[in-house]
């Protein structure tokens, strides 16, 4: 099926959901996103207006410079998110996991592009339906603020961990980080998941592919990290963190 995101058509499925077991009420990020203050009565009537979205691996949530005229809110999944250079270089901006809420910047357009790195199930509210909400609730507006602080948050470790870091201690970073944000949603382990390959890393981080490749090598021999399908286990955490320090 195609779905109509403002501007393209996007391969996915849509499932409009009323009072199921999948609706707001029982939504498993729900604690960790903006919907966390609404009550009962108020998810319902958030959930009316609402849209579950799936995509596979590869398929395109919004692209760079589209109409924002939907915000979304991760349940499921994991999205790369890009931004085209005018010279043509793409630069991983960040990853979209769940509980993130996304199209929430007040512009007209998307600044990126939202790429899903698996299949990723998504809560679509159309821009005009959310902003009539948030104006009727300031509790909702509140948590859009902490929303917005938590990502003035991300973006300013971005600074630092493109900043005057090694790419030892780059890797190290992004490792850790990667482990809180998964933390968030009760994912306690020191199994990390990777859903990104190695060259969205290498985009992210400012490396090369070789060089992100090298570095997971040469912490997996330090026996810093274990490298497993799919993933890294942290096993020197204390080493990790100072890396990450650095």
């Amino acid at each position: 099926m195609l779905v109509d995101t403002g501007s393209r058509d996007v391969p996915a499925h849509i499932c409009h959901h009323r009072r199921s077991e999948d609706g707001c009420a029982d939504c498993k990020v729900r604690l960790i996103s903006v919907c966390a203050g609404l009550a009962l009565a108020e998810l319902e009537e958030l959930e009316a207006l609402s849209q579950h979205l799936t995509l596979d691996k590869g398929h395109t949530l919004f692209g760079q410079g589209e109409p924002a005229n939907a915000v979304y809110n991760v349940i499921a999944g994991a999205l790369r998110l890009t931004r085209l250079l005018p010279d043509g270089r793409r630069q991983v901006m960040g990853f979209a996991l769940p509980g993130d809420f996304l199209g929430l910047a007040l512009r007209e357009c998307f600044s990126v592009s939202a790429e899903a790195l698996g299949p990723v199930r998504t809560c679509r509210f159309g821009r005009q339906d959310f902003a009539a909400v948030v104006e009727a609730k300031p509790h909702l507006l509140r948590s859009l603020h902490a929303r917005a602080g938590y990502e003035l948050t991300l973006a300013e470790d971005q600074m630092l961990l493109l900043g005057r870091r090694t790419a030892e201690e780059k890797v190290a970073a992004f490792l850790l980080s990667l482990r809180d944000r998964f933390a968030r949603t009760g994912h306690l382990s020191v199994t990390v998941e990777l859903p990104m390959g190695r060259q969205d890393m290498a985009d992210h981080l400012g490396l090369t592919i070789e060089t992100v490749s090298r570095m997971l090598s040469r912490l997996d021999r330090a026996r810093t990290i274990l490298l497993v399908p799919g993933g890294v286990r942290l096993l020197d955490m204390d080493r990790l963190e100072q890396l990450a320090a650095g």
